[in-house]
């Protein structure tokens, strides 16, 4: 009797966890036919080959780490990238734009970002060869520029690089390549999607040196 009621508690308590985690069972057929090519099968851009053995995929400039990365914020570029109500992207990417565009619906997208969100990250590694690059990035990120009118970016961001919720995206541990990637595309204006014009504002004042020396030491946060 008590095996029964022990094994029956077990079942009940497996079948609770379940259905708490309802974001698993959509996001996992999305996830093999559109994001694991770019982004792994954990969001760390790795994918297992077979045998146990793991390889990098296509990662770097072109497609970020997203596992850890704040649900929220997956939420907003994924709904920004398909474009919502009718209207055209807000976030424009040939890849991306085609990619969203196959998702059915808004659900969809939420159970995808919060897969994400529940991965752990697999930081990357950034450059730490070059002390005074280091040093410059460091300064950036914790103090800005104020000759340039360029705020920390801790501020934002987090002294850790945690980010907070859909506005500010973690960016500790991201690949510094596609971190330098966007700082660029926003002082082009080949992204906007930043709310206030903040980020462009600030990459517009950034020389390219300053870009890759605040984005590597992003990439080394822990």
């Amino acid at each position: 009797m008590i095996k029964r009621t022990l094994l029956l508690s077990l079942l009940l308590a497996s079948g609770s966890i379940q259905a708490q985690d309802p974001a698993n069972n959509v996001a996992k057929p999305i996830l093999d036919s559109l994001c694991m090519t770019c982004h792994g099968t954990d969001g760390n851009n790795w994918v297992e080959k077979g045998g146990g053995v793991f390889g990098k995929t296509d990662g770097g400039a072109d497609s970020p780490k997203l596992a850890g990365q704040h649900a929220e914020y997956l939420y907003k570029q994924m709904r920004e990238f398909k474009g919502v109500d009718g209207n055209p992207p807000v976030r424009s990417n040939a890849i991306m734009n085609g990619m969203i565009a196959m998702l059915a619906d808004d659900a969809s997208m939420k159970a995808a970002a919060e897969f994400y969100a529940a991965q752990k990250l697999q930081p990357s590694a950034a450059d730490a060869s070059h002390a005074e690059t280091v040093a410059t990035g460091q300064k950036i990120w914790r103090a800005g520029v104020a000759s340039k009118g360029i705020p920390a970016c801790a501020s934002c961001h987090g002294p850790a690089g945690k980010g907070m919720a859909a506005q500010y995206p973690a960016l500790a541990g991201q690949f510094p390549e596609y971190l330098e990637t966007q700082m660029k595309a926003f002082r082009d204006g080949a992204r906007d999607n930043d709310p206030a014009k903040m980020m462009r504002d600030i990459a517009l004042k950034m020389t390219d040196p300053e870009i890759k020396a605040v984005t590597n030491f992003a990439a080394g946060l822990r």
